[in-house]
């Protein structure tokens, strides 16, 4: 069997003419079409089930097989509440048609929106064609607008599109601003110039993705109350004195020596100045860390390792950069044995504070399952 499938996704059949739906026959679809245009002689659905009707007097004659006419409607609103009512009424079409053979059908709409229920149509019966139909004086005016329609709902393709067109816009009136006040215009048009090449890399990057996971994790650090936030912009503060003070430390070591010092005694000069604010840095991150865990019901003592694993680390940074530096104001000269002193010093905390928390684990478990 052919079926000839009028679609009005919008309902506009049912909501003017209050027809029940699905329309099956074609004396029921012919006069439900007459009902739509007396109601509403602009409606392009009007255009639609008459087109249906004159498709299947056309291939009645023509086909071996029988040939039907219905109308179905979605609702007005969302898409997909309208595609999945299109398919509801589907479903009872082909229940009322039943007879034992294969339907096939053939879609008529009015437009581009209507026909984005066609991989609903498709899951339920095969296609054999679509026909869209538009009053002649208006071709394709429906499907442009639909299609502009789209392209402003969606907020990615909003923003790619709009954005710059508006900053692109705002030209002229930020020129003819500039010159109100004695700005030069140049200035202007490097402004917009440097707001687009900023916008083009944002979008060319992927950048919004990464700003907006940011500005959730800021937004839920704050909301929790979370303790990391405050040291991290501690660690951040100690950090930037930390580079500060082993710049100061570098020009230190470079006054003693006529001409440029060697890189590896430029970068142990830096590391010692460096280490020990970068220490406190990492000190004060872990205590924040730790303390968020413990208030968070998921402290385990081996988090306590952190701290202790940072003063090991400096201790032993600490110690070869001052043995590779000369003796001088600001600078804490190693012999070798103080080196081997810093060394082992470095390995033991490391080691020892590992088999501590080990032991204090075991004798007082945390409830917390280990990942």
């Amino acid at each position: 069997m052919l079926l000839v499938l009028c679609v009005d996704l919008d309902d506009d059949l049912g909501r003017k003419t209050g027809h029940t739906t699905p329309v099956i026959g074609r004396d029921a679809v012919s006069e439900a079409a007459v009902d739509l245009a007396t109601a509403d002689p602009e409606d392009s659905d009007v255009n639609v089930l008459f087109q249906g009707v004159h498709v299947h007097d056309d291939l009645a004659p023509k086909e071996d097989e029988a040939v039907e006419v219905a109308a179905v409607t979605g609702v007005d609103g969302s898409d997909v509440k309208a595609n999945r009512a299109v398919g509801d009424e589907i479903d009872r079409v082909l229940a009322e048609l039943s007879t034992g053979e294969e339907i096939r059908a053939i879609v008529i709409t009015d437009g581009a929106q209507d026909e984005s229920v066609l991989p609903v149509i498709r899951s339920r019966m095969p296609i054999d064609g679509v026909r869209r139909v538009v009053v002649r004086q208006a071709q394709n005016l429906e499907s442009m607008y639909y299609t502009i329609k789209q392209v402003l709902a969606d907020s990615e393709t909003r923003g790619t599109i709009l954005v710059p067109l508006g900053i692109l816009l705002l030209i002229y009136p930020l020129f003819v601003a500039a010159s109100l006040f004695d700005v030069a215009g140049a200035s202007v048009l490097g402004l917009i110039s440097a707001l687009l090449g900023f916008y083009s890399l944002f979008r060319g990057l992927g950048l919004e993705s990464t700003i907006d996971e940011s500005a959730d994790w800021i937004r839920n650090v704050l909301y929790a109350g979370r303790v990391t936030l405050i040291t991290y912009v501690v660690a951040l503060a100690l950090l930037v004195i930390g580079g500060v003070q082993g710049l100061e430390t570098l020009d230190v070591v470079q006054a003693t020596r006529e001409g440029p010092i060697p890189v590896g005694t430029a970068l142990a000069a830096f590391a010692h100045g460096f280490v020990v604010w970068a220490a406190a840095a990492g000190i004060t991150s872990s205590l924040g860390q730790i303390t968020d865990e413990y208030l968070a019901g998921r402290f385990r003592w081996r988090y306590l390792n952190a701290p202790f694993y940072v003063v090991a680390i400096a201790v032993v940074l600490y110690g070869l950069s001052g043995f590779f530096l000369p003796e001088t104001e600001g600078v804490t000269a190693l012999a070798l044995t103080d080196l081997a002193l810093a060394l082992t010093a470095g390995t033991l905390i490391g080691v020892l504070s590992t088999l501590t928390f080990a032991v204090v684990e075991s004798w007082l478990p945390s409830n917390v399952e280990p990942t």
